[in-house]
Order: structure tokens, then sequence, then C-alpha cells
């Protein structure tokens, strides 16, 4: 096995696989109305190719954490045999879920007794009306029970991601933190980033990660732990803990000389950065009857690209082509 190093000698460990692009909110910072047009099924990785794919990066490339990703991934006909599949896998990944929620009530003992370790939600309001205004979907509380059942069977620690937006749902900082410290969920705040399918971002109407902190600094005291590493989030001890909140700064406080990620799309293109704009094709050379050896010299290959940051910063920025739901959390 070695290591999959990049130019900058950044060591990747972090797989993120999108197992598909589709999703049953719409959104509006994500994507519009009348939602994208979805990739054909045949053009996504089936489950064999899935764990193919998974098998070699953690075989052979060092692989030690998967985190499955879509578009909404309880929408994977295959996701419990998939978890199970992955989790029998030597040596054992660690194995996380990205997802909104909704469905989650009915399969998180399922995905725990396959071999899930733990889940990340999305909820960005506890407003009732507001969900229904920002998701396009009267389903909050399909997501609460989601939440739920996933602290009952023991998928923690359970995450809760949000975005705040300004004018929008910026007022709920504390009333999302409460709600999680009060059900000992874990709350991640994430500035928002320019991955909208519309390319309607911009950095005014972001919180920032400052701005963030300042109005949870309002109501509590906030340490900052040590040792953040390769973690996403800056994690803070709420007031005399144990419980913490997370901000992750990806645009103000870019976290790139640390990355450990890779990404690999629901129809098998990699991605060696959040922001790219090229990718990888591992589906063509897969279904041409690739060995593995060709296959994780494609993986070495895409990582070697890998670009020093983002570069939301620089004046010569584009957005990919390719909106989140695509690409993959």
């Amino acid at each position: 096995m070695g290591a999959l190093v990049d130019s900058f000698g950044r060591v990747h460990s972090d797989l993120r696989v999108s197992l598909t692009d589709k999703c049953n909110l719409r959104c509006t910072y994500c994507m519009p109305a009348e939602g994208l047009d979805w990739l054909p099924s045949p053009e996504l990785l089936t489950d064999d190719e899935v764990v193919r794919l998974v098998s070699l990066a953690v075989r052979e490339l060092g692989i030690t954490a998967v985190r499955l990703t879509g578009g909404e991934p309880l929408l994977r006909r295959g996701l419990v045999d998939i978890v199970g599949r992955l989790a029998a896998l030597e040596p054992r990944p660690k194995l996380a879920l990205t997802t909104n929620g909704i469905g989650l009530a009915k399969v998180a003992r399922d995905l725990a007794a396959a071999g899930l370790d733990r889940v990340n939600v999305s909820l960005d309001t506890l407003r009732p009306e507001r969900f229904r205004e920002l998701s396009r979907r009267d389903r909050l509380d399909d997501v609460l029970a989601g939440l739920d059942a996933a602290a009952e069977v023991g998928l923690a620690p359970v995450k809760v991601n949000a975005v705040l937006m300004r004018g929008v749902n910026d007022d709920e900082a504390l009333d999302l933190l409460h709600y999680c410290l009060k059900r000992g969920l874990q709350m991640r705040f994430i500035e928002q980033m320019p991955l909208d399918a519309q390319h309607g971002w911009t950095r005014t109407d972001m919180v920032t990660a400052e701005e963030i902190l300042d109005a949870l600094g309002a109501a509590h005291t906030l340490t900052p732990l040590p040792g953040r590493g390769s973690a996403p989030a800056e994690e803070y001890v709420v007031d005399d803990g144990p419980a913490t909140v997370g901000v992750i700064a990806s645009v103000t406080k870019p976290f790139c000389a640390a990355c450990d990620r890779v990404r690999l799309t629901a129809d098998g293109q990699l991605r060696n950065c959040l922001f790219a704009r090229e990718e990888s094709d591992l589906r063509g050379p897969l279904r041409s009857g690739a060995t593995d050896v060709e296959l994780v010299a494609r993986f070495r290959a895409s990582i070697a690209g890998k670009r020093a940051g983002h570069g939301i910063d620089d004046p010569t920025f584009l957005q990919p082509d390719r909106p989140m739901s695509a690409i993959g959390g």
C-alpha cells in the first residue's frame, strides 16, 4: 500500500463518494425549483463498481475514511447493501453518511446494522414555514425524526450541518445550537460556498465564520479546541463543555494546506478538489476492462495534479461547472 500524496506533500485519506445526483429537496441556494437534469441511470456507477473503486482506494491507496454523499444518498436503492460491503473491507474504513435526513428514520437501524458509523444531517432552520420556503418542501418533521432515529441507533456523533444566509436564516444560529445541545447532537455551521447550480452566489450574502462566532458568543463562552489537523471544522467547547460546536470557514479561512479529501462523483469521475474544474474519468476505463493497477495509477495521477488551494479569492476564480448536488459533499 502506498499513500495517496500530491505534489505539495498532502496525504489523502478521506474519500467522498457520491451515490446519486438526485435530491428530494429543492433548496434555494442549491438548485432551481424545477430541479436539474439528472444523470441518466446508465451513466451512474453500479453498486459493484462503487465497491470496486472504494476497495482499491482502501486497499492500495491508504484511504481510511469513506463518506457517502449525493445528491441525497438515501435515494440510492442499494445504499444499505453498499454500506455492508464497504464495512466488510480489509482494512475497514470509517463509514459516514451525509444526508438531508428525509427518510433517515426508516433506514437508520438498517444502516447501523450494516456498519455505518455516523451521520451528518443538513438542517438550516427549525421553523416549518421557513423550511418550506428554503427547501420548497414541507418535510421538516421528517428531518427531525431522522435525527432522533440516528441518535437512537448509535450513529454517533450525529452532526447537524447548517448554512446561514444573510437575511434568510442568520437569526437562527443560537436556536440551532440550543436544539443540538439539548439532544446531544453536534452542531456545525458552514459558510455558504459558490457551488449553486444558478451561479448566483455572492460573498456579500454569505454569513462569515466570524459573524457566526459573534452570534454564538453573545450567549455562550466559546473556547477553541487545539489540534484541528485536517478536519474542515474549527471546534469550540461551549461554556464548560463537554459539548462543542464547529464552524467551517471554507471561504474566509480556507484550510486547503491540510486538505486530505478526494471525491468520486456518482458517474465515476474523480475530483481532487471540491472546486476543481477538471475531473479524471474512472468509469470509462473501469468499463473497458482496466486492471486494478491501471485504476490505481489514475487515482495517483489525479491527486498529483491537485492545486495548492481552491482560489475563491483569486480574481480569475470560476465556479465549477457542476453544482454541489452533482459533485457530492
